[in-house]
């Protein structure tokens, strides 16, 4: 592994990309090398990478887990492949992940998990209103991966969802819940592989947030060993 792990971030095409540039400070602040990966950004799979952070943004095409789309669903057909393909590259060389709100889902869903594709009518002690500030409250599974890497159990987090996992795939747990009971985030039991429902990367000011990005890079450097 080279001196600065090299890390891919996928996301949208966009010329402009907000989660992109404080995903890159995040990981530059940690000491890694980001490499953006999208429809437009073209990353060679032969390329040495030594983790991959699999970004927030459109719905997920329903038709991977087997349910009719939503007549005003937001869908993303190439960027579902392109996120698919990493995924799955992830798990077949035993890289580290970390699945962001849209992220998590996806890499919950190539596992044989399920979405409910619109909680906004469900919500009764949560805000629907979307924001980048920790606003919203997260409860962690005290034995969790994720309650040990960002040093607490309970959370004030951003939310910027209106679907979520509700079911989770194979050999994910669901290890993070708000206050109407929704998944928040959810860890492999065997893999290095973490999904978390809200942004990290707009919070990386907070140090329990910058810590899952600074988990993922102590992954890569002790499965290169």
């Amino acid at each position: 592994m080279a001196d600065r792990p090299r890390v891919v971030v996928t996301g949208n095409a966009r010329r402009w990309s907000p989660s992109w540039w404080c995903s890159w400070i995040a990981l530059r602040l940690l000491g890694a090398s980001p490499v953006r990966a999208s429809v437009r950004h073209k990353v060679d799979l032969d390329e040495t990478i030594d983790a991959v952070v699999i970004g927030g943004g459109d719905d997920i095409s329903p038709s991977h887990y087997d349910q009719p789309a939503e007549h005003d669903g937001e869908y993303d057909p190439e960027r579902d492949d392109l996120e698919i393909e990493w995924i799955k590259w992830s798990l077949q060389h035993g890289k580290p992940l970390l699945g962001i709100c849209r992220g998590s889902q996806l890499v919950n869903v190539v596992l044989g998990g399920k979405l409910n594709q619109n909680i906004r009518e469900l919500r009764k002690l949560t805000y629907n209103r979307p924001g980048l500030l920790p606003t919203k409250q997260v409860k962690l599974a005290s034995d969790s991966r994720v309650s040990e890497v960002c040093g607490k159990r309970k959370l004030r987090v951003n939310s910027l969802h209106s679907q979520i996992v509700s079911e989770t795939g194979q050999q994910m747990k669901a290890v993070g819940w708000d206050l109407d009971g929704f998944i928040q985030a959810s860890e492999h039991q065997q893999r290095h592989i973490i999904g978390v429902q809200w942004h990290p990367e707009y919070l990386f000011y907070v140090p329990s947030q910058l810590r899952l990005f600074r988990w993922l890079l102590a992954c890569s450097r002790s499965t290169a060993d």
